[in-house]
């Protein structure tokens, strides 16, 4: 495709390789990475508060959410912070979410009838694929710590 219409197309999609490629990208997702731990630690509390917190290990993605926060804003303010603690607490919070996602599917296991009753126990037990939200959370944390900071070669 030629002409205007093509230039816009093609701006426009080079504009968040862009951003990665001169390092505008790093600060954003670094402050996505402490949004989304506090909307998930949020979330997690509501979800685990009605369940009672009846295990003391439902306690670690809650309290990681405000600690991912910091480390989001941290690592947007700070570029030592972005090397550094985003990437140790990111490491955490994704840990956290393997390790919620096995608890989850071993509590599905431990309803009355275990997998043999899957579909039933999938709808009424532990959301199992929540836990990977989180870590996905982690994730981005993870990626941000290693993207080229603006103003750095």
């Amino acid at each position: 495709m030629t002409g205007p219409l093509a230039a816009v197309r093609l701006s426009a999609a080079g504009r968040p390789l862009e951003a990665v490629r001169e390092g505008r990208f790093q600060r954003s997702l670094a402050l996505a990475t402490g949004a989304g731990s506090v909307v998930a630690a949020a979330e997690i509390y509501l979800e685990h508060d009605r369940a009672g917190f009846g295990n003391r290990m439902m306690w670690w993605p809650v309290v990681l959410g405000p600690v991912g926060a910091a480390a989001g804003v941290a690592g947007a303010v700070d570029a030592k912070a972005a090397r550094t603690l985003l990437p140790l607490v990111s490491a955490a919070i994704a840990a956290n979410g393997l390790q919620g996602f096995w608890l989850h599917v071993r509590g599905v296991a431990q309803k009355p009838g275990g997998w043999r009753m899957a579909r039933f126990n999938l709808e009424t037990g532990p959301p199992v694929f929540a836990p990977l939200l989180l870590g996905m959370v982690g994730g981005m944390g993870l990626v941000a710590a290693v993207l080229r900071r603006e103003g750095r070669s």
